[in-house]
C-alpha cells in the first residue's frame, strides 16, 4: 500500500554525464537510425534518453522506494519529458534531484486507484533547468480493501 507520507519526499543530488557512446546505443535499442543521434561528433540526445538517469542514480537519491507501491499491483502510468531549451547534447554535464511531488486517490470501474508523482529536474552546470522528467505510478485497489 502506497504510503502518503512520502510525498513531498526528496533524493539527494547526483551527477549524470552526457555520453557520446550511450546516445548511440540507445538511439540503436530503440531502432533509430536519426543521424542526430548517430553521426554527429556531439550529438542531441533523443527525448526519453533521460530515462538512463537511474544508472546514475545511488539508493538514497531515489526518493520513489519511499512510495512503497505494491509491486503486484503498480502500473507505470505516465511518463512525460519537458524540455526548457533543445535536450541535452553529448558531452553535457547535468545535475538532478528527484522529489515526489504528488500522491493522490482516485476511484477506478474496479475500486480506488492510488497515484504518485515523481519528478526530477535536470540542471545544467550553470544551475539551470534544462528538462524535468515526470513519472506516474499507480497502484491497484487490493483483494478485499475498501473502494
Amino acid at each position: 500500500m502506497v504510503d502518503v507520507a512520502a510525498k513531498g519526499h526528496t533524493g539527494t543530488e547526483f551527477g549524470m554525464e552526457i555520453e557520446r557512446g550511450k546516445i548511440r546505443e540507445f538511439a540503436a535499442a530503440t531502432g533509430s537510425d536519426n543521424p542526430a543521434y548517430l553521426a554527429d561528433p556531439a550529438p542531441v540526445s533523443p527525448a526519453t534518453f533521460l530515462t538512463t538517469m537511474v544508472f546514475w542514480q545511488s539508493e538514497d537519491a531515489d526518493p520513489w522506494r519511499e512510495v512503497r507501491m505494491d509491486p503486484s499491483r503498480g502500473l507505470h502510468a505516465e511518463q512525460e519529458f519537458i524540455f526548457h531549451g533543445t535536450p541535452p547534447r553529448a558531452g553535457d554535464k547535468l545535475t538532478c534531484r528527484s522529489r515526489i511531488e504528488d500522491i493522490y486517490d482516485k476511484e477506478g470501474r474496479r475500486g480506488r486507484l492510488t497515484f504518485a508523482v515523481m519528478v526530477t529536474e535536470f540542471r545544467d552546470e550553470a544551475g539551470r533547468l534544462v528538462a524535468e522528467a515526470r513519472l506516474t505510478g499507480v497502484e491497484t485497489a487490493g483483494l478485499g480493501e475498501p473502494s
